[in-house]
């Protein structure tokens, strides 16, 4: 839309260039056809012949008048289109630089709420870390590496949330029979499960 404004204020600029000066050639015309009249109404003029020259010299100048007149009209009505595409562009260049400028505070804003967030979470997994024992929490950051970000996931109705896989029984019975603290692991995907209420045990 900007190309198109600025296509549109070239043309105006142009025909502007192109007004004035076929204005000019009117002007030109004009001063010599009202001298040539001068001369006439003056009577310095006697010769026939040269009356003659001079009313034809008139007559070809009022034409010549008439046609640069018309090249004015024809120049302005081009201009005034393009006077009208120009503020139309400009109406709709604003309106679409208004939902830019929106959308741009709104991004910003959230990238601002995003990072404050990733701040607070890198925190609380800082702390989080502090108390997991260091052989887990090697294994955890390398499934996690492995897995896409996600290391542990959430055993939740008997489903692995990582992987989104029912366990089998037989699996379910080892996790059931398991120590509250021993590190149980999904036999799909891998992750570390991690066993709630919810589990279904």
């Amino acid at each position: 839309m900007r190309d198109l404004l600025v296509a549109a204020q070239t043309e105006e600029s142009d025909c502007a260039r192109e007004q004035t000066k076929a204005e000019q050639d009117v002007d030109q015309v004009r001063q010599r056809a009202v001298r040539d009249q001068q001369r006439l109404d003056s009577g310095a003029v006697t010769s026939p012949k040269d009356l003659e020259n001079l009313q034809r010299e008139i007559a070809s100048l009022a034409k010549r008048q008439g046609d640069l007149e018309d090249v004015v009209l024809e120049v302005m009505e081009r201009r005034e289109s393009a006077q009208e595409r120009v503020a139309e562009l400009t109406e709709r260049v604003g309106a679409v630089q208004g939902k830019l400028d929106d959308a741009t505070a709104r991004r910003d804003a959230a990238v601002e709420e995003l990072d404050a967030e990733a701040a607070s979470v890198t925190k609380e997994r800082e702390v989080v870390a502090g108390s997991v024992p260091d052989d887990l929490l090697k294994l955890y950051e390398k499934l996690r590496e492995q897995q896409g970000g996600v290391g542990a996931a959430k055993l939740y109705q008997r489903s692995c949330q990582g992987c989104r896989q029912e366990l089998a029984i037989t699996e379910l019975g080892e996790i059931r029979a398991a120590a509250p603290d021993t590190v149980v692991r999904c036999e799909n995907c891998r992750r570390i499960l991690v066993r709630t209420a919810d589990s279904g045990l």
